[in-house]
């Protein structure tokens, strides 16, 4: 296993420090190439796409690139959620979006998370996946009536029994923690190991035949004679079908202003506890291991490892001016105002280390709302705007992407956020940044109002 402070200071996820020793795949040789189709981004998102499409289409030949080793970015950092969340809010949703579409939606979401579940299980993948459940939780009488509210919502557009509403005494029954005001339980969720899994779907892709280049970064897009050439810095490719598939470092390409202004990253980070004693979890009585979200706007979100700990991530977000240097994964006061909120929910684990603590970028747009779509005419595709919940929305996004590869009509194909009317970020990092920086502060005022009366401690 590599030094845990090495780790660290090269902003590895805990998964990726569990995992140990990885041997990437070569770069892209220099010279002049060409594919049927090219995806750029070698996460989930990406690497389902390279395998649906190979699987549909054995004659097709399908290339990969990622700028750095599979599991640097999003797809190995998360939190590790096979959830149904679709945006930020289903309220959200259907303001922006109306009740019709809203239904499609959480109906899309359970499909993923179905979708994700029966992958594993039938190519018995290596994800330590555990289909437990997720708990979302209300730590005051003002978030609880909220979240009542959103519970009568997804009870109107979900099939009976997708979502269950308990009170703070039958939540504390399943986890001890004494803040807990009321619950929504969804029992057809799960866990996993993001970087075991997306590793996995690498060895997916490969054997249907995707080629598949780590550290091998895109400098340069075009399009030429009704192809897309791409350049790295000691080769061009020339490829038929082009996946963009890089989510919240979309905006580093060079490519057209539709794609930099449809997304920008926003910086979340994630602790990591050293393994629980028996004891430890006896007091906490945490035994059916579900997830955990809370009711906040700026939401935190905590599980236990196969390993014994607790991982807990969210709260402040972090926002970068220059966005191109994509250098904000360390943040000392985020982590320890985490480790303050872990110890403030389980009052029993006042004296607990903290192990590993690191950051990431989720693709976060206007109307924070999932988007597949176009650039000029359909033989460019790109997908953003996971909002941080994409473990199985981007997976079945890239068996949907597949189908509009192979220019197949399927009900998937159809789905209303590919090539929706998006809104474009505002131009400039100036008012990028500040609107940003403004929707974050109308999320912390609803956050402290709601828990104004609470003893909880601020981010």
């Amino acid at each position: 296993m590599p030094d845990l402070n090495e780790a660290m200071m090269n902003n590895h996820s805990f998964w990726q420090y569990k995992y140990g020793d990885y041997s990437a795949n070569a770069a892209l040789p220099p010279g002049s190439h060409e594919t049927d189709v090219l995806v750029i981004g070698a996460g989930y998102t990406g690497l389902t796409c390279a395998r649906e499409v190979r699987k549909d289409d054995h004659t097709k030949r399908v290339m990969v690139f990622d700028a750095n080793e599979i599991g640097f970015g999003a797809s190995g950092r998360n939190g590790g959620f096979n959830m149904t969340l679709f945006g930020i809010e289903p309220e959200v949703t259907m303001l922006r979006w109306g009740k019709e579409k809203t239904r499609e939606a959480q109906s899309y979401m359970q499909k993923a998370v179905q979708y994700v579940k029966d992958l594993i299980e039938a190519e018995k993948l290596d994800s330590d996946y555990q289909h437990t459940g997720m708990l979302r939780i209300a730590y005051t009488n003002k978030q609880a009536h909220r979240l009542k509210k959103t519970y009568a919502l997804l009870s109107d557009i979900t099939k009976p029994g997708s979502f269950e509403y308990w009170s703070g005494k039958e939540t504390q029954k399943r986890v001890n923690c004494p803040h807990i005001k009321a619950a929504i339980f969804e029992p057809g969720t799960g866990i996993l190991d993001p970087c075991k899994h997306v590793r996995s779907l690498k060895m997916l892709a490969e054997r249907e035949g995707a080629e598949i280049f780590e550290n091998t970064r895109v400098i340069g897009l075009s399009r030429q004679s009704g192809a897309s050439v791409v350049q790295t810095d000691v080769a061009t490719i020339r490829a038929k079908k082009l996946v963009i598939a890089t989510n919240a470092w979309t905006h580093k390409l060079k490519t057209s202003p539709k794609v930099a202004n449809v997304q920008a990253p926003v910086w979340t980070y994630q602790i990591v506890t050293a393994p629980l004693t028996p004891e430890q979890w006896k007091r906490i009585n945490w035994k059916e291991r579900m997830s955990i979200e809370d009711n906040r706007q700026l939401v935190h979100y905590m599980r236990i490892t196969t390993c014994g700990r607790i991982t807990m991530g969210g709260g402040s977000i972090g926002v970068e001016y220059n966005d191109r240097k994509m250098a904000l994964w360390k943040n000392e006061k985020v982590w320890r105002a985490l480790e303050r909120h872990l110890k403030w929910m389980f009052p029993a684990l006042a004296d607990i280390d903290i192990h590993y603590k690191w950051g990431g970028c989720i693709s976060a747009n206007v109307d924070m709302t999932p988007e597949i779509g176009f650039i000029g005419d359909s033989n460019i595709i790109y997908a953003t705007g996971c909002i941080g919940h994409g473990v199985s929305l981007t997976q079945l996004n890239g068996r949907l992407i597949a189908d509009l590869v192979l220019g197949r009509e399927t009900g998937l194909a159809k789905f209303w956020i590919v090539n929706r009317r998006a809104i474009p970020l505002p131009p400039g990092k100036m008012l990028r940044f500040a609107g940003i920086k403004f929707i974050e502060g109308v999320l912390n005022a609803v956050d402290w109002y709601e828990e104004g009366g609470s003893k909880k401690p601020r981010n």
